[in-house]
């Protein structure tokens, strides 16, 4: 163990089961230096300093960052790889040639500041935190830095659910422009599967079992998103629709994309769609002129020149509705349904225990609801002048000899039938939490 002066810096030099550890201790006090020097031959007998990762350490954190992500790629989808080596583009602008055994607890927690006074969530701050939390890590240096720096609080929403005239107007509103197609097709098996949008966009046609009526999901967020799914009513509709198109273009093959990409009005089945957001813009933000009626984009004046009237005031109900709010909706309905969390599962994949909870609430209500409506029946046969709501054993455990038929009524889900207009080619849910 040796402490070396080297111009104004104390280095160290010590052995530790044999291996050999040098490093700059960055001080020019001899005592912070002694320090320094302890902590590092305990860090290297707990294992958490090796002589690689101080060779890690002495990159520039825009070299260390780089062979982070390289590392990470083989774990990541591709839109995430280079998601997040745009985060790495933010933080390489202020730590990019700090070598990473220079960075500090104190330059992090200013960089979180900066972030902040530019007006950038806490989400997205903490996707950046992760980036050197990942480098520092890969480093061994992020145990100098867990006790000051902690995630930045983030509103954990869980979604929204549509009401049933809300769900309605979506599916007509989306069926009532050919431009709007894809996302009404879209929305339909959201809504009647619990997809997420990724999922329908990467959806082939060697994924539908039209035999038998089911889809499977081979790739997924999460390994518990690869699921086989029944198809009900609407959701095989919708498929119909689809592969009605998808044999006016030409011939279908296993590979092909359910949802094409389309440039210039050309499909190429092998590329799947990027995005539907322009539609799904355009459909959740479209309001109606109470006087000529005619569904436009908001602004200050109807679009119909005939018309003219001021609607500056009016907002969609849909407006702000995510498309990934449709999945919610659908596990929301299910648990409506009375169908147990398994079932839940089965069917959308993953829920987090956040979400399970959730749902079970309105598992709870809808029973509370089911049985409010029994006591309040039989208040009102007793207002109409039946029997009041006494039981005895010898009639109520009998069967009548003519059982009143009780109706019956059962929900479905939105037949788009009379939706949209008839052509060759088809055209093609969540309660308040």
């Amino acid at each position: 163990m040796a402490l070396v002066k080297r111009g104004k810096t104390w280095h160290t030099h010590f052995f530790v089961d044999g291996q050999r550890f040098r490093q700059s201790l960055e001080t020019s006090d001899w005592r912070e230096a002694q320090a320094k020097e302890k902590d590092l031959i305990a860090d290297a007998k707990a294992g958490k300093l090796s002589p690689t990762k101080q060779e890690f350490a002495r990159l520039t954190f825009r070299e260390a960052a780089e062979q982070f992500l390289q590392d990470r790629s083989p774990h990541l989808a591709p839109l995430s790889i280079r998601t997040e080596r745009e985060r790495a583009k933010v933080v390489n602008r202020t730590f990019g040639e700090m070598r990473v055994s220079q960075v500090t607890a104190d330059t992090v927690l200013a960089f979180v500041r900066e972030r902040k006074a530019a007006g950038i969530a806490n989400a997205t701050v903490n996707r950046e935190l992760d980036i050197i939390r990942g480098v520092l890590k890969k480093a061994k240096r992020w145990h100098l830095f867990a006790d000051e720096i902690r995630p930045l609080p983030v509103h954990q929403s869980i979604g929204r659910a549509l009401g049933y005239d809300e769900k309605l107007r979506l599916l007509k509103v989306a069926a009532s422009r050919p431009e709007w197609q894809n996302a009404a097709w879209a929305a339909s098996l959201a809504l009647n599967t619990t997809m997420r949008g990724c999922e329908i966009k990467q959806l082939c046609w060697r994924d539908i079992d039209l035999m038998e009526k089911t889809l499977t999901i081979r790739k997924s967020k999460t390994e518990a998103g690869e699921r086989v799914i029944p198809l009900n009513t609407d959701a095989w509709n919708a498929v119909l629709s689809l592969y009605g198109r998808a044999r006016g273009l030409g011939e279908v093959r296993p590979g092909d994309y359910v949802f094409p990409a389309c440039e210039a009005s050309h499909f190429d089945a092998t590329r799947p769609q990027a995005s539907w957001r322009t539609a799904w813009r355009n459909l959740t933000r479209a309001v109606q002129c109470p006087d000529c009626g005619k569904l436009q984009c908001p602004s200050e004046t109807c679009s119909n020149r005939e018309c003219s009237a001021v609607i500056s005031n009016l907002k969609s109900p849909l407006a702000g509705l995510r498309f990934h709010d449709l999945r919610h909706h659908a596990i929301t309905e299910l648990a409506e349904s009375q169908a147990s969390d398994s079932t839940v599962m089965a069917i959308a994949g993953h829920v987090s225990p956040k979400m399970l909870q959730h749902y079970s609430h309105v598992r709870i209500q809808a029973k509370r609801t089911a049985l409010d409506s029994l006591s309040t029946r039989r208040a009102d046969l007793a207002n109409l002048g039946g029997k009041p709501g006494g039981y005895d054993t010898n009639h109520d455990t009998k069967s009548p000899e003519s059982p009143e038929q009780v109706p019956q009524v059962i929900e479905n889900m939105v037949e788009l039938a009379g939706l949209e207009p008839a052509t060759s080619s088809l055209r093609t849910m969540r309660s308040p939490s």
